[in-house]
């Protein structure tokens, strides 16, 4: 590697350590370690991370996805984003479709996913009881997203997986200095956000209260990846 290379791998690096260490926000600590401890019965013989989730992807990707929490028994279990859950299951074949996947399955952080110009995030590292996670515990997980963000130097765009995670990206852009307007959340919404700023793509969440409701078919989803990669350049 070049110096600048091994530089930017220690600030990943570095950045994960302190995601996976955090104990800020006590209800989440709690909540998350004792699911790890309890398990569901489908996964009684493993070991759950129990543990902040990171982020993960691409480091040179053009494109960030941004969701809102791990899943109790999805990322909280596996160590990661969107991994061993109803969500990841309709969204990485989904990504797989549209090139930014190497496979169609996520099954645990070490099989053999790999993405491409895409790394995906979340709003709230910790899961949370009833995949709620609380105002004062989002903003302490706003300075992790920042730093994902500024490592990564070749970002674009970003897609905002339901109506917290695009209000979050907007209040951090806001915060940070940038002059954006009030803007409405709506699936296919596409907002650039200025000079200097990635644009922002809405999406509903691949829930499984949306995805088994008919409010998210394969359909719409297609057409949120095939928008994102027609926007890079």
């Amino acid at each position: 590697m070049s110096s600048t290379r091994e530089e930017l791998h220690h600030s990943w690096q570095e950045l994960e350590e302190r995601i996976v260490s955090c104990r800020l926000c006590p209800r989440l600590v709690k909540w998350r370690e004792e699911v790890a401890l309890t398990k569901r019965r489908a996964y009684q013989d493993e070991v759950y991370w129990g543990k902040p989730v990171p982020g993960f992807g691409d480091p040179r990707a053009r494109i960030l996805v941004v969701g809102l929490a791990p899943g109790a028994h999805g990322s909280n279990r596996t160590g990661r984003m969107f991994t061993g859950d109803a969500s990841g299951d309709f969204l990485f074949p989904a990504l797989y479709r549209a090139g930014f996947a190497t496979q169609p399955e996520a099954i645990s952080r070490n099989d053999s996913l790999e993405l491409r110009d895409l790394f995906i995030t979340a709003v709230g590292r910790c899961a949370p009881p009833a995949n709620k996670p609380n105002s004062e515990e989002l903003r302490n997980c706003q300075p992790f997203l920042l730093s994902e963000i500024r490592l990564l130097a070749q970002l674009q765009g970003i897609v905002a997986l339901g109506q917290i995670a695009f209000d979050r990206v907007l209040r951090l852009y806001r915060e940070q200095g940038a002059d954006i307007p009030r803007l409405k959340f709506g699936h296919g919404a596409f907002y650039p956000l200025g000079e200097g700023l990635p644009w922002l793509l809405a999406s509903y969440h691949p829930s499984r209260q949306n995805t088994q409701t008919g409010r998210l078919t394969l359909e719409m989803f297609d057409q949120i990846w095939e928008a994102a990669s027609s926007k890079l350049t």
